[in-house]
């Protein structure tokens, strides 16, 4: 049985800049409380880029009781226990790469193109931001010659909103590897939904992998595609997960 859901956030529980689907999040949220009683339905956690206090705010709107991963699998929370973790590969010369970073993208990259903003506020992700997915497209063909080049030990990765430089082994996939040690439940036993390539080191260790429709592409080649978009389609995979239990539970 699949006892544990990962979600993703942006593209996956709501998208950027939009205002969120509050009918299906509280649909989600309401599974996520019943799975307490009820074994068919898994709880649901998290496993986003996005910096901590967002991912905590979103913990509380989908009542997730146990830890999530955040800065793509750098830090593990616990916002019910107020237990806050790093991944230990996360030396002082990483740390020092990533300060390194953030000045060039500050000082190198952001000038070029208007209208970005610097997702400063983590701690281990170099992130950049700009509504228009072409100009996205533009700062990731930039960043990532750079980053091959010169640090080989980070990754990048782009949304239509964002582009990301984390450490290589500081991947989702590490996120999702994290969270089954820390709560107990094996990758065998968790689905996993995600939207871009950032989330496709998840979605191969896990059980079961979801698309919503506005995935990339090379997301849809790997997972099973949802034909709707976002929180409906996170909701749409969490019902066919309960579903799934629900027939294993009969045999």
């Amino acid at each position: 049985m699949i006892k544990l859901f990962v979600v993703d956030l942006d593209g996956c529980i709501s998208f950027p800049f939009v205002t969120p689907d509050w009918d299906a999040i509280n649909q989600i949220r309401d599974l996520n409380i019943a799975s307490e009683h009820d074994p068919n339905i898994p709880s649901v956690t998290i496993c986003t880029g996005r910096p901590l206090p967002y991912a905590e705010a979103v913990a509380q709107w989908l009542c997730v009781r146990h830890p999530f991963a955040f800065e793509s699998g750098a830090g593990l929370y616990h916002t019910q226990m107020n237990e806050l973790s790093w991944a230990p590969f996360l030396t002082d010369d990483r740390l020092k790469a990533i300060n390194e970073l953030k000045e060039w993208a500050q000082t190198d990259i952001i000038p070029r193109f208007p209208g970005t903003v610097a997702e400063f506020t983590k701690r281990t992700d170099v992130g950049f931001i700009h509504p228009q997915s072409d100009v996205n497209h533009q700062i990731y063909q930039t960043v990532k010659p750079h980053i091959e080049a010169y640090y080989p030990e980070f990754e990048v990765h782009d949304t239509d909103v964002s582009v990301n430089i984390i450490v290589r082994d500081c991947n989702k996939g590490t996120g999702v590897s994290l969270l089954s040690e820390r709560i107990g439940v094996p990758l065998d036993q968790m689905a996993y939904i995600g939207d871009s390539s950032g989330d496709l080191p998840a979605m191969h260790k896990v059980k079961w992998a979801f698309a919503p429709s506005n995935a990339r592409s090379l997301v849809k080649a790997f997972a099973e595609n949802i034909h709707e978009e976002a929180t409906k389609a996170t909701l749409t995979a969490y019902l066919k997960i309960i579903e799934y239990n629900k027939s294993l539970s009969k045999v």
